[in-house]
């Protein structure tokens, strides 16, 4: 009778099957993680009502309190964010800022450094009414960016930001207003009850 074969002397087909399982495995990880967001659906229907309520207050205002309403905007709008994603990270049992979530980080925040200083300088140049136009363009810009990282739905979303930014450069004032409260008011509320229904919240 031949002996019984070890663990070491495992056949071809035994390797072969065993690799394979692996493989399938780190495929199914790697797409599980592509189509994962921590980005919060509900947080950015909050950021939304925000931008619209942002919108009613600043509109008519003198152009430095006009910019301050914006400016106390978007630094509730940015804490809301970071609040949603951690809670959701947390609710889903995954690490909140690791992985594709830096790397979309990143990517997003750069081109709004970028925006801060141009700010800086259209307000001192008194040419504020490039600003409506400027945030949406390079918000778009960071979103369709940092979206490489996430679902399809984010790059889509800063696409259409790109969109009613180009076309706020060259709209008079009033009309860029309007765009700005469409684009941080109804396109983040609407992309947002999106991602929490397909997403998990």
């Amino acid at each position: 009778m031949s002996p019984l074969p070890t663990t070491s002397e495992e056949t071809p087909p035994a390797l072969e099957a065993r690799a394979l399982d692996q493989l399938r495995y780190i495929r199914r990880t790697m797409e599980e993680a592509g189509s994962f967001t921590t980005v919060s659906g509900w947080g950015q229907v909050a950021i939304g009502v925000v931008g619209l309520l942002a919108a009613l207050l600043a509109h008519g205002r003198p152009p430095r309190v006009w910019l301050a309403i914006w400016v106390g905007a978007a630094a509730i709008g940015f804490a809301l964010a970071i609040a949603g994603m951690v809670r959701k990270a947390r609710r889903m049992g995954v690490p909140a800022f690791a992985g594709p979530v830096r790397r979309f980080a990143l990517s997003f925040c750069l081109p709004l450094v970028a925006g801060a200083g141009i700010t800086v300088a259209l307000d001192r140049a008194g040419l504020q009414g490039f600003l409506p136009g400027t945030w949406l363009l390079l918000f778009g810009v960071g979103v369709a960016s940092g979206g490489a990282f996430s679902v399809r739905m984010i790059p889509a979303m800063g696409l259409c930001f790109m969109a009613l930014g180009l076309a706020a450069l060259f709209t008079p004032f009033t009309v860029a207003e309007v765009l700005m409260a469409l684009g941080f008011g109804g396109l983040l509320a609407g992309f947002g009850v999106a991602i929490a229904w397909r997403h998990g919240g």
